[in-house]
């Protein structure tokens, strides 16, 4: 165990704080009944009522006794739920009617009771369990006869079987633990009184169960019980509060079991064992290497058991190991064990002198650990593996005819070679036939080659030949030998067949899940994985297969197959229980039984993030540990990708959100500087006019009034470029093909921008045959015009040069200035929305929106356009537009 010296335990710290958001448990405890349990529940119940508690009684049983029926008045009792069963009604808490009050506290009484099927869980500590994650405070009650670990003593102390048991771990986990006590005389008295029982009942329970004998002993087991529950709680205050006391000893407890029957009293003598201890437990399961896998109704049994262990809050594992005496020493070193619980048969009359006891060798090879060993009784036996399947007849028949027909053949072998060649070692060939019979049909067919062997070696090949007599004693040995040597050649050979088999059946199982994981490593859409892990399901396991994920705080149906699998409400109550609780629900579980789908949790590093539903309908009785093991791998790896896919998904967004936030900055960067300067300058124009009215010059007045228009065509600019980059983006822009003649369009944007900047020097070359161009020739003449401007403002003083040609079918023009260029990697870039290549204080006047919108236009029209840096003399930047030329009805193309 740590030492936090005066540092509160943080495991504890964590479980208090996990406490905090749940409702409290408080089980009242009683040695048997009749002592009061109820009745002191309603008692308390009643004083909290009065104290101004919302409490309500969600069931009581009263047992016909009046003074426990009186305290129910004057407190609110929900209705009882009626479920029919077989035809008779039963009435049954209502959990439904119970979550909808949601009182603070709720009276709940008998844990241990088994629900009538068709309800939600199949016995009421569940209920409670479900209670408390919603925040509800629960009383409850039971005899300490109960517990699942007390449940055989109790009956080897009473004579009487305990059908209905609560794990312990419902116990351990109980906020409070309240203890009912009574003496046996007093107990006695009550129930010769009537005061329990009813006077026959009485009679026959005084001359049974209420014995003074088993008053007490069960009277010991309860006080016990609560005094471990008592120094629980006390050493989980001391670590949360970091207090210096006396530390439990950190036991630790290893327990053996197997698929014999004595291991379920191995485990809950183990139980008790660890809760007197207050130690952990690890209840482990050994199997062979050689025979791991081979028996299912083994694996089934230890299924079982292993489950009754973790209910009774052992931790539990399965071990597969060559010597089991070495892998519990190997065990015991690496989980720091101090104390190991073996079970040991009662002695047969003969039992095999060679064979080594397990427990036996386990005492003298863990020196320094306590072994306790757990005898069996009469009634515990040993397992007993089923038989095998029986053979149809097809292979009843190659079972047989191969070993005849291979033995045959060796017979006439031996005695076409016998008259050749005298053969000293004719046995060897008959060894051939019982390997070649084994290998073909297995070990029953190498039993009958080797029984034929026998017999056809002796009958043609020893003297006195055709006669099943032998002359010669020395013979009789040697054909012994030979059928001892067949037969163990035969059953090894027979095994070594069945491993194969069994190699190449795993070999497939785990080529089908590498070609599952390969296939959904290269699936990036959630809807793709989500198919492929359930079509791989209903591939492996042959029956139908869901997947359901949370959308918008509902669990909804993402995938199924086939196709057409639907779930009703009850089913869907079960998908959401399972993700709630990150835990299996429906058929063969604790939750829901009764119905025909088994949901499991889909578990990501990030949590539960949806269920899968199997169909049990066609499939018979639970799935084989094969078939949950194949389960759980499918679905670890479709978690893994739906993990991957989910995170894909919020990155994309991420990377959405981010570009947005970064338009969106660029965008308001854009219109503080592009429309905050020219209105300023309009205004502080208009300002100076409306002033100094006619005291100003024409000249000064001419000047101000062409910055206003100047200004105010900027401004008109920016708007125009704005709207022109939304349509763009919005895809309403749509383009008419027709004939556009490139030069005039050219020539006008050229103009144009001349009187925009009227010292601006522009040189151009037009071929004279240049070709119509499809598109539209006022976007055709904004695109010129962007890209004219964006020349001026970044060419500095020198000419800008326009060209134009014709190029294998299409229309080329380019413009080009003879600035400072472009570096390569930003070349593509300058293309994006409000992208500039001044920064800070030298920012060039512009929106950044020019080349987006020239290059928007021109991929409309069905162009492309390009930009190349350096362009002239190691600088300047060239921006190269192809367009498609237009065609006309004939096929020719249009020219000017």
């Amino acid at each position: 165990m740590a030492e936090y010296g005066h540092r509160p335990d943080p495991d504890k710290l964590l479980e208090l704080a996990a406490r905090e958001k749940r409702g409290k448990l408080t089980v009242f405890l009683g040695a048997a009944p009749g002592v009061g349990k109820t009745y002191t529940m309603l008692q308390r119940a009643r004083r909290l009522k009065e104290d101004g508690v919302d409490i309500v009684i969600g069931l009581a049983e009263t047992h016909g006794r009046s003074e426990t029926a009186e305290l129910l008045e004057g407190l609110e009792v929900l209705p009882r739920k009626q479920i029919d069963y077989r035809g008779r009604p039963l009435e049954e808490f209502d959990l439904d009617a119970a979550l909808a009050r949601k009182p603070t506290v709720l009276v709940l009484d008998e844990i241990a009771h088994t629900n009538a099927p068709g309800s939600r869980h199949p016995k009421r500590h569940q209920d409670i369990e479900e209670l408390i994650w919603h925040g509800i405070d629960v009383w409850t009650a039971m005899n300490v006869q109960h517990l699942e670990s007390l449940s055989d003593l109790v009956t080897n102390i009473t004579g009487v079987k305990v059908r209905e048991t609560v794990p312990d771990i419902v116990i351990k986990r109980a906020d409070d633990v309240l203890l009912v006590d009574l003496s046996p005389f007093e107990l006695i008295a009550r129930l010769k009184e009537g005061k329990i029982y009813l006077p026959g009942n009485a009679e026959r329970a005084a001359e049974g169960f209420f014995k003074p004998e088993n008053l007490t002993a069960l009277r010991e087991l309860a006080l016990r019980r609560t005094a471990d529950r008592v120094d629980d709680q006390m050493i989980d205050l001391l670590r949360q509060n970091a207090m210096e006391g006396p530390w439990a000893s950190g036991e630790r407890l290893l327990v053996c079991v197997g698929p014999d029957s004595l291991s379920e009293k191995v485990v809950r003598t183990a139980s008790r064992l660890a809760s007197g201890l207050n130690a952990r437990w690890l209840v482990v399961s050994l199997t062979n290497a050689s025979t791991a896998g081979m028996d299912v109704a083994a694996n089934q049994r230890i299924d079982k058991i292993l489950d009754m262990a973790e209910r009774l809050g052992a931790e539990t594992r399965r071990v597969i190991a060559r010597d089991f005496v070495e892998e519990i020493y190997r065990l015991s070193r690496r989980e720091n064990i101090t104390q190991v619980v073996l079970g040991r048969p009662r002695g047969k009359a003969f039992s095999n002198p060679f064979r080594r006891s397990l427990p036996d060798e386990v005492m003298k090879r863990l020196t320094d650990v306590g072994v306790h060993i757990v005898t069996g009784s009469e009634e515990d036996t040993a397992y007993v593996a089923p038989p095998p399947q029986r053979r149809s007849r097809i292979e009843l028949a190659k079972s047989i005819a191969i070993p005849v027909l291979a033995t045959g053949a060796t017979t006439l072998l031996g005695l076409g070679a016998s008259n050749i060649v005298h053969l000293q070692n004719l046995s060897m060939l008959y060894l051939v036939a019982v390997i070649l019979s084994a290998m073909s049909s297995g070990r029953f067919a190498a039993i009958i080659a080797a029984c034929l062997s026998f017999v056809l070696y002796n009958y043609f090949f020893i003297e006195p030949i055709h006669n099943l007599s032998i002359a010669k004693p020395h013979q009789l040995f040697s054909l012994i030998i030979f059928l001892a040597v067949a037969l163990m050649i035969g059953d090894l050979a027979g095994r070594l067949r069945d491993q194969v088999a069994r190699s190449r059946n795993q070999a497939k199982s785990t080529q089908a899940l590498y070609e599952f994981s390969r296939k959904l490593s290269g699936t990036a859409r959630l809807d793709d994985v989500l198919v492929a892990g359930a079509t791989h399901l209903h591939a492996t396991l042959e029956t139908g297969v869901v997947i359901l994920l949370p959308e918008d705080d509902e669990l909804l149906l993402q995938a199924a197959w086939p196709p057409d699998m639907a779930l009703d409400s009850t089913d869907m109550t079960a998908a959401r229980w399972a993700f709630d609780k990150n835990e299996r629900a429906g058929h063969d579980t604790a939750t829901l039984p009764q119905i025909s789908w088994q949901f499991l949790p889909i578990v990501t590093s990030h949590g539960v993030a949806g269920v899968t539903g199997i169909s049990m309908a066609d499939h018979s009785g639970s799935l084989s540990e094969n078939e949950d093991r194949k389960l759980m791998a499918i679905l670890d790896q479709t978690a893994i990708a739906i993990d991957r896919a989910l995170l894909m998904r919020e990155n994309a967004k991420t990377a959405a959100l981010q570009e947005s936030e970064k338009l969106h900055t660029a965008l308001f960067s854009s219109l503080s500087h592009d429309l905050k300067t020219p209105l300023a300058s309009i205004t502080g124009a208009v300002t100076t006019l409306r002033q100094l009215g006619g005291k100003m010059k024409q000249s000064s007045r001419d000047d101000l009034l062409l910055s206003i228009e100047e200004e105010a065509g900027r401004l008109t600019r920016f708007v125009s470029n704005l709207f022109d980059m939304t349509r763009i983006e919005a895809g309403t822009l749509k383009v008419k093909s027709s004939p556009v003649d490139a030069a005039d369009v050219i020539v006008s944007a050229i103009e144009r921008m001349k009187r925009l900047k009227p010292g601006i020097a522009i040189d151009t070359s037009i071929a004279t045959d240049l070709a119509v161009v499809s598109g539209d020739s006022g976007l055709l003449g904004q695109v010129l015009f962007n890209l004219l401007d964006n020349a001026a403002k970044y060419g500095g003083d020198s000419p800008i040069a326009v060209y134009a040609k014709n190029d294998a079918g299409r229309v080329v023009i380019s413009v080009t200035d003879q600035g400072k260029g472009i570096p390569e990697k930003d070349l593509d870039r300058i293309f994006e929305k409000f992208y500039r290549r001044v920064k800070s204080d030298g920012r060039a006047a512009g929106t950044g929106l020019g080349l987006s919108i020239a290059r928007g236009f021109v991929e409309t029209m069905g162009g492309t356009i390009k930009a190349e840096s350096p362009a002239i003399r190691k600088r300047g930047t060239r921006f190269v537009i192809s367009l498609p030329t237009f065609e006309k009805a004939g096929g020719e193309t249009a020219s000017r």
